[in-house]
């Protein structure tokens, strides 16, 4: 019978977690239903099938399984459509039995025991949260998909439940008021703590960028950009915006520069594997964007030939999508180099991990109004401190610090990032 496999929804997915079926075991499906919402390294998708036929499934909601592992079966359509016949019965009597569902095992619900919602799990746990209930509530994603905006506009102040599991802090005490507790246990001055599962994208997070420290050399060089020409060219932007129309924000500018300056310096725009660079030729910029729990990074191909204009809408529709849960695999896929900015939350600057697979990422702090002093006179500027961490195997300090050059070149003159 033909295998629907763990697809491959991100590059650097090497498993998933079978979040919900969308389908019952026995349905019929048809190439490009929606099938099954999967949980990757960088966000929860849904996986249409592309298969017709009568579904069986292998691999129950909750389960992880390695890209290429089969979780489903499809048979022919008639599997489950026609009617089996008794072999005893040749009599010209009435022979065929009833339609029967195919028998696959007591692991797998009945249809009326499983959840049909089709919400993502971002809506999953706003609407838990807020205890709201999702059958109530029609969905405005694809296919009518509940997602997190369709749940915060419920309005609900209901709180949410009382988990089962949350007991009265007397319950693991004894008579004398302390906790009972074994030797080597954690310190009660710290309190009883509250244990909070990882996601499976926190999961992946905290092993990539383990791994990215374990085995990238980092080293970081970092400084501060003259913005002042960048402020004003926006301040123009601003001024002459239709009303609705895109502003680019200073964020927009720092990924223009970025990819040109990406463009003139190939390295940078690279990676090391086993023993060898690989030079990519499109240039690729992902955009940190923090979801919930978790960072997402999607990406903004071919930046290089984006106008600032372009960069601004496409930055904007990506973020709302990480946001909102609808991301898909090709919007977070193919980065070659990354642009992460606190700059937002008031911080001065910081040096981030590389994402692997890539040869560096830039950190970009905020842009503030700074004591300077120019020609012997104290004046002030707009400054903003950015700082590049590069992989050591493939950029050098002179290579890192040229590409960084670059880029404060760009920046404090704004009229280069045509």
């Amino acid at each position: 019978m033909p295998e629907i496999v763990m697809p491959r929804l991100t590059d650097s997915m090497e498993e998933g977690v079978i979040l919900s079926w969308l389908k019952e075991d026995g349905d019929e499906v048809s190439i490009g239903d929606e099938l099954v919402e999967i949980e990757t390294d960088k966000a929860s998708m849904v996986y249409e099938s592309d298969l017709a036929g009568a579904l069986k499934i292998l691999v129950p909601e909750g389960e992880t399984r390695p890209i290429g592992e089969p979780i489903a079966q499809v048979g022919e359509p008639t599997e489950s459509s026609e009617a089996p016949v008794r072999e005893a019965d040749t009599s010209g009597e009435e022979g065929a039995a009833p339609a029967a569902k195919p028998d696959w095992g007591s692991n797998h619900p009945e249809p009326e025991d499983r959840n049909r919602i089709k919400a993502s799990p971002l809506a999953r746990r706003v609407a838990e949260e807020k205890g709201v209930d999702l059958s109530s509530l029609s969905g405005s994603g694809p296919g009518g998909r509940i997602i997190k905006s369709d749940v915060e506009a419920a309005g609900t102040d209901v709180p949410p439940p009382r988990k089962d599991d949350e007991k009265e802090p007397s319950a693991s005490r004894d008579s004398g008021g302390s906790a009972s507790r074994t030797e080597g246990d954690v310190d009660l001055a710290r309190g009883e703590p509250e244990i909070v599962e990882l996601t499976r994208t926190q999961q992946v997070i905290a092993r990539r960028m383990t791994e990215s420290k374990a085995t990238i050399p980092h080293f970081y060089l970092r400084t501060l950009i003259d913005m002042d020409r960048a402020v004003e060219v926006r301040t123009a932007f601003k001024a002459e915006a239709a009303e609705g129309e895109v502003v680019p924000s200073l964020n927009d500018f720092v990924v223009k520069a970025t990819a040109i300056a990406l463009r003139r310096h190939p390295r940078a725009n690279a990676a090391f594997h086993d023993e060898h660079f690989e030079l990519y030729p499109r240039v690729n910029v992902g955009i940190a964007v923090a979801a919930e729990g978790a960072l997402i990074v999607p990406v903004l191909r071919d930046a290089d030939h984006l106008t600032l204009t372009e960069i601004s809408s496409e930055s904007r529709r990506l973020a709302e999508r990480v946001r909102s849960g609808e991301v898909t695999p090709p919007e977070l896929s193919g980065a070659t180099f990354t642009v992460s900015n606190l700059g937002m939350f008031g911080v001065t600057g910081f040096e981030a991990v590389i994402n692997p697979g890539q040869a560096g990422i830039l950190s970009v702090g905020e842009v503030s109004e700074r004591a300077v002093v120019r020609e012997g006179q104290l004046t002030s500027a707009h400054q903003m401190e950015v700082t590049v961490a590069c992989d050591h195997r493939i950029l050098y300090g002179a290579d890192g610090a040229e590409f960084l050059a670059s880029i404060k070149a760009n920046l404090e003159e704004p009229g280069l990032l045509a």
